[in-house]
């Protein structure tokens, strides 16, 4: 269902309507970041990366058939943009070459590892400190639903049966509590 309802939206944009997308990025951006966050270790450069991740998927969009998930292939794009940053970044410093190709080469190679510096990693620790604040900080309902979501990963039917309520509702809770981490998150990483 959840799937349908992103083939729909990919339909809608590829008859003109620009909003269909900002739905899209409202629905995965946060799962973009996170993922491209692995490979760059650089909070503000995980947004730059995954925002060019979603232009070029709103370019590549077009050709798109629904021959997979629209969140797997927009998880191929996220994954190529984040490699093809950091195969710029190694030539920019000029280290040596790596494997772009291969994703667990560039997660634990080593000249990749070490790279934060202190401030770095001040950032990266204050901006846990405020999206666990947030979480907490939630009402009961729409806490449940973000850490049964994000944390433990589970899918919107799993979750609507957990909390006895309906698919709607859980979508509902996930993205205003998602709205409201951003709120509190967003400052910091301006």
């Amino acid at each position: 269902m959840n799937e349908h309802l992103d083939y729909d939206l990919v339909l809608r944009v590829q008859q003109g309507d620009k909003r269909a997308f900002d739905l899209l990025v409202l629905k995965y951006q946060h799962r973009v970041v996170q993922l491209v966050y692995r490979y760059v270790k650089d909070a503000s450069e995980a947004q730059d990366v995954a925002q060019e991740a979603f232009i070029k998927a709103y370019r590549a969009l077009p050709d798109f058939r629904g021959e997979s998930a629209f969140y797997t292939w927009l998880y191929r794009i996220a994954i190529n943009t984040a490699k093809n940053y950091l195969l710029a970044r190694t030539r920019r410093n000029g280290d040596a070459e790596i494997d772009v190709y291969d994703a667990e080469q560039i997660e634990n190679a080593p000249q990749l590892q070490g790279m934060d510096t202190p401030e770095q990693q001040l950032l990266n620790d204050e901006i846990l400190r405020v999206i666990n604040a947030a979480i907490a900080d939630l009402p009961e309902d729409m806490r449940m639903a973000i850490m049964l979501r994000e944390i433990e990963g589970m899918s919107y039917e799993d979750i609507a049966q957990i909390m006895n309520c309906p698919v709607g509702t859980v979508r509902s809770r996930l993205f205003r509590a998602r709205e409201a981490i951003d709120s509190k998150l967003n400052p910091l990483l301006e």
